[in-house]
């Protein structure tokens, strides 16, 4: 049984299953596309940030920094239940849960680890404000010094993800890991929305084009691009 304001606003109709509460961003597809690639059974509850759910007091009290995604696992840790929040976080949380996408060898555990962060760290941010001023409110701004700042390092870590792909079919090498899943939502949506792989260089990128090809023909990743559904 789940015990929390957040189902007042999203009930659970399935209380003995995680409960995902989300939007198809960027952050929420990596955690989507975790679930299904886990197997693990859950209910996907829509949180429209275009319209402030997550402002909400119910949401709020699950995730204080109101961003999605956000999750609560009937069936956590000494099976009590769980609330997390940060898609890095329940990344990681899943793969221990489950024993899937990150291997027990601790050297392989800590690389994939090490990638995980860099896409928290660099990756999300960097992209986020690129996509600010290169498509939404910060694309009228007279002053370009930000946008190509943010192009500039944008296209930078692409180059990183590039090199960090020649001769391997995942960043772990042949086994597709949580590092993986954290860092291909980011990179489609530069094209998915903003059609930015020619300024960025993606375009003469063989390594990360053949990369993102591998991933979006995954099932998991298929269907995590519509979870949860908006249309």
């Amino acid at each position: 049984m789940i015990d929390h304001p957040i189902t007042q606003r999203w009930p659970a109709k399935d209380p003995s299953v995680i409960q995902l509460y989300s939007l198809p961003t960027p952050n929420g597809i990596k955690v989507s596309a975790m679930l299904e690639e886990c197997g693990l059974p859950y209910e996907p509850h829509l949180v429209n940030i275009m319209q402030g759910d997550q402002m909400s007091e119910g949401f709020t009290a699950l995730n204080p920094n109101q961003k999605i995604p956000a999750i609560i696992d009937p069936d956590g840790p000494n099976g009590a239940p769980t609330a997390l929040w940060e898609s890095g976080a329940i990344l990681l949380y899943l793969a221990e849960k489950t024993g899937q996408f990150l291997s027990e060898d601790p050297a392989e555990r800590l690389e994939t680890l090490q990638w995980l962060m860099w896409q928290m760290g660099g990756v999300g941010p960097m992209m986020g404000q690129f996509a600010f001023f290169n498509s939404f409110g910060g694309k009228d701004w007279e002053d370009k010094r930000p946008l190509d700042r943010y192009r500039t390092e944008t296209a930078r870590l692409l180059k990183v993800l590039d090199n960090r792909l020649d001769g391997r079919d995942f960043l772990m090498g042949d086994h597709y890991t949580i590092a993986d899943i954290a860092i291909w939502p980011w990179v489609t949506s530069m094209e998915r929305y903003h059609k930015a792989y020619g300024v960025l260089g993606v375009t003469d990128s063989k390594n990360l084009l053949g990369w993102l090809e591998r991933t979006a023909e995954r099932p998991a990743s298929q269907r995590a691009t519509n979870i949860p559904a908006i249309s």
